[in-house]
């Protein structure tokens, strides 16, 4: 038993659930003040997410809408997951996001090209992001959270003037991509007959799970890889063995920026939303990614979990009664939780400092023990 509780990925399950659960019940605490009435009700309805509806064919239909929003909240993940492993807090993510929405929309609406050049494209544009905060990381050594946060906000005002260009005339919205570029559509390969013909459902999950798997094997299984965790927990010592902590910096930035970019296609390519040209604050998504990484224990694997968890109860809370609770009360419960991520080493160190003093205490007797036995002889 002890084994298993010390075991790594036990651990960051056991501490990722306590989040969970302890974050719905501070949630439930909440809903008890607003409204004691309906509260057990909504935390139901929160959890339930498309279980609310009494139709099969609705619950997969709109299972099919959570998957859809789960694959860019994946990739969101993997960038802040990628950059934390390097020792970089890419909090940058929301800009990377945004600026690989603006690339892959004004491609597809602009210039009408196909979904595999505008997924390219939004890659290519989060890279060159991503890699701005890297080069200043390396040679001016600006801190890269105070570089991310700027861009952020360049990329938004940045993205809304370009995506003006394409916007319907009578709306702060983008044109549709189905009435203007259908081949910018993201292919489904069938996957839309299997939740009740949702027609946003594409190959989007699919592609973002195999991303997933390629970074876990770049990350533990190649050379590259150790490398730029070696960077991550020394750099100093990384640049002593010969590895170039510079170049590590900035492909890292880079990659991680593609990732963030490369979740924004997954989405605005399905046709599920439009941008508004109009908004002044950056989307969420990319935010939210520091989230699915924390709760998902920094794994790869464990990211894509978290991912649709949080996801799932974002998209609940769309259910919840509006005459007793407002539309945001799952965006509160879903901010206690991804508040609560940032104590999952502090639960995981709380473990293996009981499991040490249970160990220390059972040697200590033992000890004792021998000292009488050999006392006695």
């Amino acid at each position: 038993m002890k084994k298993i509780l010390k075991n790594q990925a036990v651990q960051s399950l056991l501490s990722s659930l306590l989040c969970i659960l302890l974050g719905l019940l501070l949630g439930y605490i909440v809903l008890l003040f607003i409204n004691p009435a309906g509260a057990g009700e909504a935390i139901i309805t929160v959890i339930k997410n498309f279980f609310y509806y009494p139709s099969k064919a609705a619950v997969i239909k709109y299972f099919g809408n959570t998957l859809v929003k789960t694959a860019p909240l994946l990739m969101c993940g993997l960038s802040v997951l990628f950059a934390y492993k390097v020792g970089l807090f890419n909090i940058g993510a929301a800009g990377q996001y945004v600026v690989g929405v603006g690339a892959s929309l004004y491609l597809a609406l602009a210039l009408h090209m196909p979904w595999y050049v505008c997924l390219i494209a939004a890659m290519i544009a989060g890279a060159l992001l991503g890699a701005i905060s890297g080069l200043l990381k390396s040679y001016c050594n600006v801190n890269e959270v105070i570089s991310c946060i700027m861009l952020n906000w360049i990329s938004l005002y940045g993205v809304n003037m370009l995506l003006s260009l394409v916007k319907e005339t009578t709306s702060p919205y983008t044109f549709t991509l189905s009435s203007t570029n259908p081949d910018a559509i993201l292919p489904d390969l069938g996957m839309g007959k299997l939740f009740s013909n949702n027609p946003y459902v594409s190959i989007a999950l699919p592609l973002a799970v195999v991303v997933t798997i390629i970074i876990w094997v770049i990350l533990e299984k190649t050379k590259f890889g150790y490398e730029l965790r070696a960077t991550g927990n020394n750099k100093n010592a990384a640049k002593y063995c010969g590895m170039n902590e510079k170049r590590n910096i900035i492909l890292t930035m880079m990659i991680s920026g593609a990732l963030a970019g490369l979740g924004a296609a997954l989405l605005y390519l399905t046709g599920f939303e439009q941008w508004q040209c109009s908004q002044s604050s950056v989307p969420g998504m990319g935010f939210n990614g520091i989230a699915a990484a924390f709760l998902g224990g920094l794994n790869p694997i464990g990211t894509i979990f978290s991912s649709y968890f949080i996801q799932h109860i974002t998209n609940g809370g769309a259910y919840v009664d509006k005459s007793m609770y407002c539309a945001q009360i799952s965006d509160l419960i879903s901010s206690i939780i991804i508040y609560l991520c940032g104590f999952v080493a502090f639960f995981k160190y709380f473990m293996n400092s009981a499991i040490d003093r249970r160990e220390a205490k059972k040697a200590e007797k033992l000890a004792r023990a021998e000292t009488e036995e050999g006392g006695q002889k």
